[in-house]
């Protein structure tokens, strides 16, 4: 190649920019060109050398592995012509031997695969050993591959191993239990923190910082598979607590269109934000919830995998908790019956106590009555949908309801006052123009009053509890009728005999016809058919005074079966009875003749004989009632009989017993009994129970133990502990070191001469103290 032809291949690559600036230049311009032209031919001259070492590396290759196959041999001729048709300026002698030389080296099949040395690896002069892990085979990565951190070593008696973890982008189960838990404490302190701040900052100053309520909820959907299910349950209760501070004392409605386009000053503007937002985020929490209930209900698995199934139950256990915090703190507010209809449910699953103890509640503090209508409107349906099959519980959330009044239906020409009604004619008569102006101006004002305060009238409350009770009176009923055999009964004729006195006069002899044919029936349990006597009588005291109904079979029931009331420890029916006791003797003392009370008086006092102290305290003090109540059984203290006949306590009719012609001996041994206040209430009623003197009771035990008064004594049979503690036996005295008395019956010679001398009866023995004296003597 020539310089002229080179100086044109420059120009030809030289940018017109260049070409320019060589029209002006003289050795500057011939320099460079002689670099280019240097840099050129040093660039070919490596290209054509790795050219010249491939291709021989190839022929090198093809002639050592097809001459032991046989395969393929080539003539010289050929192989002289193959390397004349190569071109000249690519190939030196120098360069060919040093080609050789490499491709020896560089292939792997002309070298021993079983040295395991490197093959361009100059030679050392001290070669070190290869390890072992060096040696063994690598396994194929078939998975993706992920970013390691090697760490350091571990050194054990194999040798070393090498140790390496993930990134820590993603918490992994191969992980180092500490550095596990670091990184776990880390990030749970950092969500701690945050939570902690969005909440405060909303407390501070809930009308600007509305909207950080999205952000805390956010964290619901925390997918860090290492705090994941933690950080989800502190956000739902600081949510709770959250919402329960800054949630108004009033229900906030929707705005219309006419309001909204109605311009307002920037504080109202502010507060329907506040409001806006406050109402969207409240109702977003409450799906979250609801959702996370059904998630645990269904068990079904979420796609992100950040919340394992096992986790879902103590998410579902926080949310219920959170939902019933909600439902007994925030009755007026938005979304409250979607609360109801969500935790009402959950009384007949698993976790059903909180939810039992918050509708509770929720009932004995409702004073409007709107929430329990709507919690009895969910109970009514959920019976009667499951068929009867739903939890005690549920029936029994019922008793905590507080209704003391409603409206009774009455006939109009017999019972009920006769109304006057003005027509509009009279009223306009006798009002003038300003006086109904007036009196119009008025009842709105006294309507937005009771607005504001958010209370409601009179009126209204009897309207929502007769509404309410009518609806209770339904379910009752409806398990009356088709369901007597089931779990419900018990709480059905429990809340019948709470109720009963509200119950409307028509449904009172179908009610006191079927409450009679469960007690015969033999089905019904001690404490139940307790329930439907109480009922009964309920029924009977109030409205049913009008009705001619004779209540002597159950008189006579309970008479009977008074000594099957339980003795040991769970004597949970003595409180029903003695509020049957009371019904039916004290409250209904008109009715009562004397030899019935006498007759129940008589049986009380034998009951009281084997009963705990508690119950025998009750039922000591119901017979003091009785005492009071009819004077005449006075008869009973004393021995002398009154008429003829015998007693007969196994008759199960009182009036027929002859309880005249007994007397109460039992409170002879109970004023032995050793809990104290038994034995002074024995000693009370053996003085004729009086008022004032000598024998009365004290003002401390008179109010104690009223006749209504249950389970007045705390006592426990395990420990045999008792409220107020019972006086022990007095402390033993010192023996004296002298001789006296006590000490010749402690003599075993003494003993053996007493009972040979009682056994030989009328024949006198004389007892010989001389050897008992000689003893203590010495």
């Amino acid at each position: 190649m020539t310089p002229l032809r080179s100086s044109r291949r420059l120009r030809a690559f030289v940018p017109p920019a260049h070409q320019v600036a060589l029209k002006g230049s003289g050795t500057h311009l011939e320099n460079k060109l002689k670099n280019c032209q240097f840099k050129q031919q040093s660039s070919a001259k490596k290209q054509r050398k790795e050219q010249r070492k491939l291709r021989q590396a190839i022929t090198d290759v093809s002639h050592k592995t097809l001459k032991p196959l046989e395969r393929y041999k080539k003539k010289p001729e050929e192989e002289e012509e193959f390397l004349e048709s190569l071109p000249v300026d690519m190939m030196d002698e120098d360069d060919l031997e040093q080609i050789k030389a490499l491709a020896k080296k560089a292939s792997f099949l002309t070298r021993d695969i079983s040295s395991c040395a490197p093959v361009h690896a100059k030679k050392r002069k001290t070669e070190q050993p290869v390890e072992k892990y060096e040696k063994m085979p690598r396994k194929m990565q078939q998975e993706e591959q992920k970013e390691l951190l090697h760490l350091l070593p571990i050194k054990d008696k194999s040798g070393l191993i090498p140790q390496s973890m993930e990134k820590p982008g993603v918490c992994v189960a191969t992980r180092l239990p500490v550095n596990q838990l670091e990184l776990r404490t880390r990030r749970l302190t950092e969500k701690k923190l945050r939570i902690a701040s969005l909440s405060s900052a909303v407390l501070a100053d809930p009308h600007v910082n509305i909207k950080k309520l999205k952000e805390l909820r956010a964290m619901l959907m925390e997918t860090d598979p290492c705090v994941a299910v933690t950080v989800r349950k502190l956000v739902m209760v600081s949510l709770a607590e959250v919402f329960k501070d800054i949630v108004p004392s009033y229900r906030i409605r929707p705005l219309t269109e006419e309001e909204k386009a109605t311009k307002v000053k920037k504080e109202t503007l502010q507060l329907r934000e506040f409001e806006e937002g406050l109402v969207s985020q409240y109702k977003f929490y409450s799906e979250d919830l609801e959702q996370t209930i059904k998630d645990w209900k269904q068990k079904k698995q979420k796609r992100s995998q950040a919340v394992s199934l096992q986790s879902y139950k103590g998410l579902a256990e926080v949310a219920i908790k959170c939902v019933c915090d909600l439902l007994v703190a925030l009755p007026h507010f938005n979304f409250h019956n979607n609360i109801i209809v969500m935790v009402l449910p959950l009384m007949s699953s698993p976790i059903r106590k909180v939810c039992c103890e918050a509708v509770g509640k929720l009932l004995k503090q409702d004073k409007l009555g709107q929430a329990s209508l709507a919690v009895v409107k969910v109970i009514s349906g959920m019976v009667k949908g499951r068929n009867y099959n739903v939890k005690p519980e549920v029936l029994n959330c019922l008793l905590c309801l507080r209704i003391k009044e409603v409206e009774m239906k009455r006939d109009t020409e017999d019972t009920a006052p006769k109304k006057t009604f003005m027509s509009f004619k009279e009223k306009r008569t006798n009002l003038s123009r300003m006086q109904r102006k007036w009196k119009k101006a008025e009842e709105k004002l006294q309507k937005e009053l009771l607005e504001a305060e958010a209370s409601e009238s009179k009126e209204k409350k009897i309207q929502l509890h007769t509404e309410t009770l009518n609806i209770v009176f339904l379910i009752y009923f409806r398990i009356l009728k088709k369901a007597q055999k089931s779990i419900l009964l018990p709480s059905v004729l429990e809340g019948l005999a709470k109720f009963a006195h509200l119950i409307n006069l028509e449904f009172f002899n179908d009610l006191l016809v079927v409450l009679y044919g469960l007690i015969t029936s033999g089905d019904l349990t001690y404490r139940e058919s307790l329930h439907c006597i109480l009922t009964s009588f309920h029924i009977l005291s109030g409205q049913g005074d009008v009705l001619n109904i004779n209540p002597l079979k159950f008189y006579n029931h309970l008479y009977k079966t008074l000594l099957t009331l339980h003795a040991g420890g769970t004597n949970e029916e003595t409180a029903i009875v003695l509020q049957c006791l009371d019904v039916m003797l004290t409250k209904r003392r008109k009715q009562v003749t004397l030899q019935r009370a006498q007759g129940f008086l008589k049986r009380l006092s034998a009951l009281g004989l084997h009963l705990l102290p508690d119950s025998c305290v009750g039922i000591l003090a119901a017979n003091r009632a009785l005492m009071h109540t009819f004077p005449k059984c006075d008869i009973l203290l004393d021995n002398e009989m009154q008429g003829s006949g015998v007693y007969l306590p196994e008759l199960d009719v009182p009036e027929y017993c002859n309880p005249q012609n007994t007397a109460l001996w039992e409170l002879h041994l109970l004023k032995r009994h050793f809990n104290p206040p038994v034995r002074k209430f024995a000693a009370h009623l053996m003085k004729g129970a009086p008022s004032e003197g000598s024998g009365a009771l004290s003002m401390e035990l008179s109010r104690k133990y009223r006749h209504n008064s249950l389970f007045s004594l705390d006592s426990s049979v395990k420990d045999m502990t008792f409220s107020p503690p019972v006086a022990g036996p007095p402390l033993k005295k010192k023996v004296s070191e002298h001789f006296t008395i006590g000490d010749v019956f402690s003599d075993s010679e003494l003993k053996t001469q007493i009972d040979a001398a009682l056994q030989n009866g009328s024949e006198q023995t004389s007892l010989d103290f001389t050897s008992q004296h000689t003893q203590q003597d010495t």
